[in-house]
């Protein structure tokens, strides 16, 4: 998205983290506890946003009041203790497992709009001698498979490549999740990116390397896709919101989408992280297949996990994961 967009996509959200900052610099005590909860989440994601700007847009006044923001949030948020803690912990074991499962259905819609023209394409090119000719030349494809594919992995230092990783990771479900208010924008991202994924695998399988190829994929890949699917489930959900609102107004309804939606954002950023980091450490490490393909399994299978079981219990308390529910 270009810079005008970015601004106003976001800036009511940089708006209310810098009314809540006045606030609880004079004395946090002041914000409630939703309002802390309120407070961390926009921080992480104005963090994000940050990142987002420094790579994407050479714009030094957007990025120093960006930088200005979020070193005075970080200040409330690490200066007020023991609450701010207990809002942190409260966001990321109840408020947004509750907004992922809440949204669960649209997550799969996400993560079928990906899966199927992966799959599909992936199974063509590795079936069709023509297909694969229609990729690229020979010499190209060749330096992919043999080469270009595992050393973009050990292309720069690892915590340099993580930090990248992370960059573009956010940049991806940012325009997924941004998108999802029109809905066919997210689904179009979605099924491109499922289908790019799927040339990959197809020209591996057809030199009969799918080994190698899912050794490269699948240490960093389940947990970066699970959240590209989370984001474009989220912003499905928003997108659908407009055409179906409920017994609610569109606006009212716009209004409490929203709040889930941001708590899914913030929360993912964590999620890039931890897959920014094994794609930077571990997937172009010097480890046994076996060991880095095992790391990104107990990693997805402990996502998993603490999104299902820590969602289904705030489904059974009636939380749905709205920043400020319950307020």
């Amino acid at each position: 998205m270009d810079v005008d967009t970015f601004l106003a996509t976001n800036q009511a959200s940089w708006d209310r983290l810098s009314s809540l900052v006045r606030r609880g610099s004079r004395r946090v005590g002041r914000l409630s506890p939703d309002e802390l909860e309120e407070l961390v989440a926009l921080y992480q994601r104005t963090a994000t946003h940050l990142s987002y700007a420094r790579t994407t847009y050479r714009d030094p006044a957007l990025t120093a009041s960006l930088s200005s923001l979020v070193a005075r949030a970080g200040a409330v948020v690490y200066g007020s203790r023991p609450r701010t803690l207990r809002a942190l912990g409260r966001f990321f074991s109840v408020t947004f497992p509750a907004a992922v499962w809440y949204s669960r259905r649209f997550v799969a819609v996400s993560a079928a709009l990906f899966l199927v023209p992966a799959f599909a394409v992936g199974l063509w090119i590795a079936n069709s001698p023509r297909a694969v000719e229609a990729t690229g030349p020979k010499a190209v494809r060749e330096a992919y498979v043999n080469q270009d594919f595992e050393q973009y992995y050990r292309s720069a230092p690892a915590s340099q490549f993580a930090s990248q990783v992370f960059t573009n990771n956010v940049q991806v479900s940012i325009y997924a999740f941004a998108a999802g208010i029109a809905l066919l924008p997210t689904a179009f991202i979605l099924m491109l990116n499922g289908a790019n994924v799927g040339v990959a695998g197809g020209l591996f399988a057809s030199v009969g390397q799918q080994l190698k190829f899912w050794g490269l994929i699948l240490p960093h890949g389940l947990l970066e896709l699970t959240a590209v699917f989370i984001a474009g489930g989220a912003g499905l959900r928003l997108g659908w919101t407009l055409i179906d609102p409920g017994d609610r107004t569109r606006r009212a309804a716009l209004a409490e989408e929203g709040r889930r939606a941001l708590a899914i954002v913030a929360g993912l950023v964590v999620v890039f992280a931890a897959a920014g980091t094994i794609e930077g450490f571990v997937t172009g490490s010097s480890l046994p297949t076996w060991v880095r393909v095992g790391i990104g399994l107990l990693g997805e299978a402990a996502l998993l996990s603490w999104l299902v079981v820590r969602g289904r219990a705030a489904e059974a308390q009636g939380l749905t994961g709205a920043l400020g529910e319950g307020a």
